[in-house]
């Protein structure tokens, strides 16, 4: 629609202004000082405003749950796939913290329950990936040496596709994962499941999770 707006202005333009006469010479004018205000002001009046809603609708968009009632995740993204660590030592239906890693043949889940919030805080040892679920229409870099972090509260049961949005090397995009989104007590069951196999513990790096990934990169 601006495009198709623009466009028009410029034809007319052409058209209404064009030359005539070879011998026409333009009316010179050496400068207007109410017309240099004006398209000096309004340019500026619209980035202020874009300004003000785009720090507003990002604060808001990027606002902190309360830390004491969020269920923490901390996810880290390494070459080729993703780990995920449920932070619920405090929680008393599980008790402790557990993990799910993926490899390259086998994605990993990333199980979430519905109506709770949940922290998504994002690690990574080798290279800058990017964590983006698109249906949260929202995806944040995972980047070596710092935590990023962001807030979600999953509000419809279901699954979902997740991958890395950042092209990270040779097999990028193997980087990709499932996400369900289920009741708390079917979440917390899943935590218990991942307990009762011994993926107690938390994961940070990337050659505990895949045996093979030494042998792929020539290590």
């Amino acid at each position: 629609m601006v495009g198709a707006l623009v466009l028009s202005i410029l034809i007319y333009g052409l058209i209404r202004f064009r030359r005539r006469d070879p011998q026409e010479v333009p009316r010179q004018v050496r400068y207007n000082l109410p017309l240099e205000f004006v398209y000096t002001l309004v340019p500026i009046v619209i980035v202020c405003t874009l300004f003000f809603y785009t720090v507003k609708t990002q604060n808001l968009v990027q606002a902190k749950a309360d830390s004491t009632k969020v269920h923490q995740i901390d996810v880290v993204g390494f070459k080729w796939s993703w780990a995920f660590n449920y932070m619920e030592e405090k929680n008393p239906a599980v008790g402790a913290n557990v993990n799910a890693i993926g490899t390259i043949e086998s994605p990993p889940t990333l199980v979430l329950p519905v109506n709770e919030p949940v922290r998504f805080n994002l690690y990574s040892p080798d290279v800058i990936h990017s964590f983006w679920v698109p249906a949260f229409y929202y995806k944040l870099d995972v980047i070596p040496g710092r935590s990023n972090s962001f807030d979600v509260t999953p509000t419809k049961v279901g699954t979902y596709a997740g991958k890395c949005a950042e092209l990270c090397g040779t097999y990028h995009s193997a980087m990709i994962f499932n996400v369900n989104i289920v009741p708390v007590e079917q979440y917390n069951a899943y935590l218990k499941g991942l307990q009762a196999q011994g993926r107690t513990g938390t994961f940070y790096g990337p050659l505990q999770a895949n045996p093979q990934l030494q042998k792929k990169e020539g290590n």
